[in-house]
This record gives structure tokens, sequence and C-alpha cells, in this order.
């Protein structure tokens, strides 16, 4: 058996070039385990030597042989393996190992949507996908410190189910390029101060603030913005899932909002004119 140790969850650069002197071998996939290194579990490269010691392994010191069969691989693929492997699936890396081997014999192979295989690593890539862009909407900072601008840091806890922090870290230092802040998760932390970008351990949700002064502002334009005329409860669930609420401050408005929806709408269709009225009445059936 080979074993193959990451440094971390989201090693996709570790990935490749491990699968890459795997596959130029033609190691078939049951012969490998994939896992990610642990505090004292011992180094990568003492496994590495240990795994492959003997003749005829892979060579995994990162040198291409002279007579090293050409290795090419579609973009479409790499995109498709660097977001997948984010996915908290612990097959992931033998998935993509196997889809790897596959492009290889026929590179076309992605395009077999109904392939279980190619399906089932785009279905991770999809739930990545879609982890991104909630921990984008639903990140919400709040301030710690005196006040002070020189003092003045922002904290969020989020809570996300795949390994996206670090992929995700780039839109926020984007977005926030001027704030010091810091982004708490359970398996790592990330804080951008000075226009450096630093990464930290886990932490938990009590490490996070719960509160500050903004967000009774945020509160009342929310409520004020809030149009029962367009509630459309599960099509909200959908986008915005209730395991995301205890960490939204103006979630805890959203029950009560909901619950008067209906009379805050016929009370507007009262209000307006009667063709007007007639059209809303209609429209609301």
């Amino acid at each position: 058996m080979y074993q193959i140790k990451l440094d971390a969850p989201d090693d996709f650069e570790g990935w490749r070039a491990a699968a890459r002197r795997l596959a130029r071998a033609d190691v078939p996939p049951e012969r490998i385990i994939w896992s990610v290194e642990t505090a004292g579990s011992g180094s990568a490269d003492d496994l590495f030597a240990e795994a492959f010691s003997g003749a005829g392994r892979p060579d995994m010191d990162g040198s291409e042989s002279a007579d090293a069969a050409p290795f090419a691989i579609s973009r479409a693929f790499l995109d498709l393996a660097q977001t997948a492997l984010l996915h908290s699936d612990p097959a992931r890396f033998a998935l993509l190992y196997m889809l790897l081997l596959r492009t290889r014999r026929a590179p076309h192979a992605l395009h077999d949507k109904a392939d279980p295989l190619v399906r089932r690593v785009e279905a991770l890539a999809q739930a990545v996908r879609r982890d991104k862009h909630k921990m984008r909407a639903f990140v919400r900072f709040r301030e710690i410190g005196n006040g002070d601008d020189a003092e003045r840091h922002f904290v969020a806890w989020f809570e996300p189910d795949h390994h996206i922090v670090r992929a995700n870290a780039g839109f926020f230092v984007r977005r926030f390029p001027n704030m010091r802040w810091s982004i708490l998760t359970p398996a790592t932390s990330i804080h951008w101060a000075d226009g450096i970008l630093r990464e930290g351990p886990g932490a938990n949700r009590s490490d996070a603030p719960d509160g500050d002064p903004v967000e009774d502002l945020w509160k009342g334009y929310y409520s004020a913005i809030f149009n029962p005329a367009r509630l459309k409860v599960g099509a909200m669930l959908s986008e915005m899932p209730k395991k995301y609420w205890r960490n939204l401050p103006e979630a805890a408005l959203i029950p009560a909002l909901i619950a008067g929806a209906q009379a805050r709408e016929a009370a507007m269709i009262a209000a307006a004119p009667r063709k007007e009225r007639l059209s809303q009445e209609r429209m609301s059936r």
C-alpha cells in the first residue's frame, strides 16, 4: 500500500504533486491511502520514505526524470479538482485520483455527465461553491476595542461545512482592505491587519463577540426594507437556511416579520388606489 499524507485538508498542491507521480507509475487507486497530516503523526516526508521504500517506487522528490512520459491534464479537470478537494468528504482525494486516471485515458471523460464518478465529483464541487457563497453572504463582523481608529477590530464567527476558509480569504481581503478583521471558524481562523493576512488555529463560538452598537441600526434598516408583498418563505429558507440564523443579528427579527407579513400586505393593498388594489389582489391569489 502507498500512504500519502497531505499537509492540510485543502492541500491541493500536495495532492496534485503526489497524484501526478502516482499516475505516472500507474499505481491503482485501491493501493493508495490518502490522509491529512495531524500534530504528532510524523512528517509527510518520513511517511513517503516508508511508504515508497523499495524498488520501483514512484519518484516523490519533486523532480521529473528526463524520459518521463508527457503528462497533460485539462484545465477543466484542474479547476474541478481544486474546488472539489475543499469538500469535507474523506473520500475526495481518492475520487479525484480515480478521475485523474480516467481523464488520462479518455480526455473527454468529464463531458460524460451520466458517469457516476463524474457526477459525484461535480456534486462535491457544487457543494463547495455553495458553501463559499454562503460564507460571503452570511459573515457578520462585530466590532471590538475601545472605538479608537487605531484599535478598531472587527471579528466574525462562521461555521463552514467544508474546507473553504483559506480559499475564501481573498474575497474578504478585497472587500475590506482597510479594516482590521478576523474570521473565526472551528477549524482555522484568518486575520487581516496592516495589509498582512495571517492564519491561526480554530476557535470557539465564545471567542467571538455577541454584538455591537451598530447592530441596532442594521436591524432597523433590515426591518424597514423587509417587503411582505415579496415574501416567499420557502425561497427565503433555501437561500438563508436556519443553521446560519444564530450568527445573523437580523435573524432574530425574521419570525415576527413573517408572522406580520400577511397583515402588512393587506394594509398595503387597502391603502392603494382602487385600480392598483385590484391588480395587487389578482397577483396575490
